[in-house]
């Protein structure tokens, strides 16, 4: 095997890094995953998951853990209530039903986001995973500050002062990915886009209205090019986005302190002032957590010269905004095609099952971007209400 006697680092344990690990020790092969957080307990901030058949879904099957996935999915996650500016109901996907064959698609287009898929808690998910590692694969606090060339592999540097060998390095790391730049020196391209995502814990008391309405599941709203989406977890928290079209640079230039939940609101109260006072709710709570998220892109057409030592997986590798669901999918999907090609025995050295596997990632990865653009476009277009609630009837 291609990784016998190796050492491989995989940077970052998130759903990629972490499902990587899990393939490749199911094939006796020796890894480590850093992870910068400071222990399993940290909590885990986003929206749930909704796993893919063709991707997140296949890579859990490969990797034996189907059972514990589906022993924590939340059957009402995936379900929608449509919501206009003011807060009226134009539809309801909690009395439909809905066979399992209508949710297998590849392609994740406006029309794919009205069909069920399995949602699961980003914090379930990952102790599944966690949990399915060998003891110590995980290296906690390790945040990655740089490597440097040694023998045919990397020294890796963490801020904790700590360093490590590494014969083949695995970038997992995320959007700012601090281990691309080893491979990639493209920046990313900003969409026009920007998301504030907020997580109100404790939310049957802090946002109770919400938190009943959305009966478990998501609500997604439109108006004014703008839209408000949230949904309620399973630890009793409710996450919600706000996505407007901001300039790139308008946190910087408004000093939004988004610590100051009274600044958050008034900002709100500006941006969205022809919206219902029944949102209001959202932004309220003394018990409220803010992150400004511009969405950016990388060129559809992006490459690198593939090394023997280093690729790349996720976000990482394809950043792109939410707006087709793909990201932890195709990370997990990364994650299933690299553990294959190196260990199949199907190619003569690393560097070639590395090239095979950034072909496709690259190619794949790419369609995505267009998917989710087009979709961003059409949810912050003037009669996205519209347009949803057409094709989710057409689905139902």
């Amino acid at each position: 095997m291609l990784l016998e006697n190796k050492q491989i680092a995989i940077i970052g344990g998130g759903m990629g890094g972490l499902t990587l690990a899990r393939l490749l020790q199911m094939q006796n092969v020796n890894v480590k995953v850093y992870e910068r957080d400071q222990n399993e307990e940290v909590r885990i901030q986003g929206s749930p998951l909704d796993l893919h058949d063709d991707s997140g879904l296949k890579a859990i099957k490969k990797a034996n853990l189907l059972n514990e996935f589906y022993a924590n999915v939340r059957i009402n996650a995936s379900k929608a209530r449509i919501v206009n500016k003011d807060f009226e109901l134009k539809f309801d996907e909690h009395s439909i039903q809905k066979s399992h064959s209508e949710s297998n698609s590849n392609k994740d287009t406006l029309q794919d986001i009205s069909k069920p898929r399995p949602e699961i808690d980003r914090s379930a998910l990952r102790s599944i995973l966690l949990h399915s590692l060998l003891p110590k694969t995980i290296i906690w606090d390790s945040q990655f500050i740089s490597m440097e060339k040694e023998n045919s592999g990397w020294r890796l540097h963490f801020r904790n002062e700590t360093n490590f060998y590494a014969d083949l390095v695995i970038a997992a790391d995320g959007a700012n990915s601090k281990v691309r730049s080893y491979l990639n020196a493209e920046k990313p391209i900003y969409s026009g886009i920007t998301m504030l995502e907020g997580t109100i814990y404790n939310a049957k008391e802090n946002a109770p209205n919400l938190f009943e309405f959305s009966k478990g599941g998501k609500v997604m709203a439109f108006g004014n090019e703008q839209t408000i989406m949230y949904g309620t977890k399973g630890d009793g928290s409710l996450m919600f986005l706000l996505s407007s079209k901001i300039p790139e640079n308008w946190i910087s230039e408004s000093n939004l302190d988004f610590k100051n939940n009274q600044e958050v609101f008034k900002w709100f109260k500006d941006v969205y002032k022809e919206w219902s006072p029944k949102w209001d709710e959202l932004l309220l709570s003394n018990e409220l957590y803010f992150i400004p998220r511009p969405q950016y892109y990388f060129p559809l057409n992006q490459t690198w010269e593939t090394q023997e030592n280093l690729t790349m997986i996720g976000d990482a590798a394809h950043r792109m905004p939410p707006f087709a669901g793909k990201g932890a999918n195709l990370a997990m999907w990364d994650a299933l095609e690299l553990s294959e090609s190196l260990t199949e025995n199907k190619f003569e050295d690393i560097k070639s099952a590395i090239a095979y596997f950034e072909k496709r990632m690259l190619e794949r990865a790419s369609e995505a971007t267009k998917d989710t653009l087009a979709n961003g476009e059409q949810l912050h277009s003037k009669d996205a209400l519209e347009k949803l609630v057409a094709i989710f009837n057409r689905t139902k």
